[in-house]
């Protein structure tokens, strides 16, 4: 089953709280809504690229597949590459564990990864 996972890019890009924020950036309460309570199940093209814009991802980062009974071979199917192993990476969590010595290193390496 293909779908939507917006809450994994709400927690790898620190939204905190992601009705408030689509609200902000011009998406309408029912959109937001549905966005936010993971009952998305289509999206015009252009709220995807507007989507894609604001968080610097793809439409691949957007979506998700699950095999369901019926699937033989997932390893061969042309959506594994969609299957999320670990479906939410939380970013803020991860640097929070992290000691206050290490973060200047860490800065480091992510401007140089970003190519700043």
């Amino acid at each position: 089953m293909l779908k939507f996972n917006f809450q994994r890019i709400f927690k790898a890009k620190g939204v905190e709280k992601p009705f408030s924020y689509l609200l902000s950036k011009g998406f309408s309460r029912n959109m937001a809504t549905r966005i936010n309570n993971g009952k998305l199940k289509m999206m015009n093209l252009k709220d995807v690229e507007e989507f894609c814009v604001m968080f610097g991802c793809t439409p691949n980062d957007l979506l998700e597949w699950m095999p369901d009974k019926n699937t033989t071979d997932a390893s061969t199917h042309p959506l594994r590459d969609l299957v999320r192993v670990d479906s939410s990476v939380n970013i803020k969590a991860i640097l929070n564990a992290i000691p206050i010595a290490q973060l200047a290193e860490i800065e480091k390496l992510i401007k140089e990864r970003a190519g700043k």
